[in-house]
Formats: structure tokens, sequence, C-alpha cells
């Protein structure tokens, strides 16, 4: 099962991705993540760790499984029967802006179950990821 929102802000591609990869940060600006730890520092690359607490979820702990630095990373978390695959794009605007898409994937014996089961809160939640991002950009450029 998958899920994705798409859309634009109007602020460079650098800023954004600046604000999205900086994944220790995103508690400061939405309020579908508590918390971020990382082991490691610095810019994500494959490999990278990182434990996400969130509102009404068990925490989650992502392995990055690509970057394209300036442009997108996945990362994907895995339970018995469950993967979760999560992917952050950003686009080039011909005005200067970004294009953005957010999605998440559920894989495995379990996926369509917990997909169909959690697709109103994960609507929610990267409705209220792309609003929190849009505003963190566009309010710093």
């Amino acid at each position: 099962m998958s899920q994705t929102v798409e859309f634009d802000v109007a602020a460079p591609p650098d800023r954004v991705w600046a604000v999205l990869s900086n994944v220790d940060l995103w508690p400061e600006w939405t309020p579908t993540v508590t918390s971020v730890t990382r082991p490691d520092h610095g810019p994500l690359r494959v490999g990278s760790h990182a434990k996400v607490t969130q509102p009404r979820l068990a925490d989650a702990e992502y392995v990055v499984t690509e970057v394209i630095p300036g442009s997108s990373f996945t990362w994907e978390a895995a339970r018995p029967g469950l993967r979760t695959t999560a992917m952050h794009r950003i686009e080039p605007l011909p005005d200067g802006g970004a294009h953005v898409a957010l999605s998440i994937e559920q894989h495995g014996f379990l996926g369509p179950m917990v997909g169909r089961l959690y697709r109103g809160l994960t609507d929610e939640y990267l409705h209220n990821e792309a609003n929190g991002l849009k505003h963190r950009c566009e309010d710093a450029a």
C-alpha cells in the first residue's frame, strides 16, 4: 500500500533540501515527529540510522537506503512481517521554487493490513509534514 502527498514550496530547492534532510530538527517544524535520535552525525548517507518517535505510533528505527544529495532520500523501517519505506523527493520548478513529494509504502505480509488500518493517520501525518515543511522553508526564504 502506498500513499503520497505532493506540493509546491516557494523557496529554492537547496533550502528545502537543507530543511528536509536535517532530520534531527524535524520536531521543530512538524507535530508528527516528537523526536529523532541519530547515532551518527552530519549529512544523511546510505546506512545512516535514525530512531523516530511519533505520536500514536511505535518508535521506528529507520535506515537510509538511498540519498541523492539536494534531491531525495529514502529510508526504511522493518518489523516482523512489515517494512515501511518513506521517500522524500524535491524537484526544481521553473520559477525557482521546489516541487516536493513525500511517500510512504507498506510492504511485507502485514503491509496491506497495516496500510489500511493506518490509512487515515498516514494521510493526516503526510499533510501535516507537508504543511510544516512548506511553512518552515517559506518563512526562511
